[in-house]
């Protein structure tokens, strides 16, 4: 077995959600560096590698993006296969594609193994399409958390015509509110905050944009969640199921 960094999307904390590429580099690996997200659960398919802990979590001590990737790194270096796995997919909002092109730059071999990403997850787990012929055309995915806090662009994102679905958006839900109203959005659009995506203990609060922080607020949202903003939401579940049937 040759060195190699792979970068494994955990999927959004459902073990059965995993894929066997996943497990397959997991079966492989003789280091894993394991994000605070990622079930512990699927430990069990690596019991023969060493396991590191590299929590980043907003809000909570993290551990330095640069040490990470020195880490990798230098286990690459030393003819071990690494494993980064990490919550959701790698390429989006995990950094994946930053650290890919880091490691490519000091010539260690690097694969990406998509997961399924907690807006997807978390959506279909309540029953809401994110995409519905005649309702939306498209989804956005987005952050409300910047590297430079910099302002999003709520006109695009009021007036895309997709829905939204917006990550690490619980400390800034007033902010959001504001700016999407702010861009035009109709201050009815139904909104869906979904805490624990795919968990047994996942729970959703369903509000509207005009109303979103103070129904976050009396629910004690709390993060990792996920919001998803549109008129999707209104069709959940049984309507959806009605239009499959027909």
């Amino acid at each position: 077995m040759h060195a190699k960094v792979w970068l494994v999307g955990a999927g959004p904390g459902d073990p059965e959600l995993l894929t066997l590429k996943a497990v397959r580099a997991l079966r492989q690996a003789q280091v894993v560096m394991i994000d605070d997200l990622v079930n512990p659960a699927l430990l069990e398919h690596c019991p023969q590698a060493r396991v590191i802990a590299v929590g980043k979590r907003g809000g909570c001590r993290s551990t330095p993006q640069a040490f990470i990737q020195r880490l990798m790194l230098r286990h690459a270096r030393q003819g071990r296969c690494v494993v980064r796995l990490k919550g959701g997919d790698p390429c989006i909002f995990g950094r994946g594609g930053e650290e890919a092109l880091w490691l490519q730059g000091y010539g260690i071999e690097v694969e990406v193994v998509n997961g399924i990403t907690a807006g997807l997850a978390g959506a279909t787990q309540c029953g809401i399409p994110l995409t519905l012929r005649g309702v939306s055309r498209g989804v956005t995915l987005v952050t409300a958390h910047t590297q430079d806090d910099s302002e999003l662009n709520w006109a695009g994102l009021a007036q895309g015509g997709t829905t939204l679905v917006v990550y690490m958006g619980v400390a800034r839900l007033e902010e959001i509110r504001q700016g999407l109203l702010s861009a035009g959005m109709p201050g009815d659009t139904p909104v869906s905050m979904i805490e624990n995506a795919s968990l047994p203990n996942q729970r959703e609060c369903r509000s509207q944009l005009q109303r979103m922080g103070s129904d976050a607020h009396a629910f004690g949202l709390r993060s990792p969640a996920i919001l998803v903003i549109g008129e999707v939401v209104g069709h959940a579940a049984q309507q959806t199921l009605q239009q499959l049937a027909s």
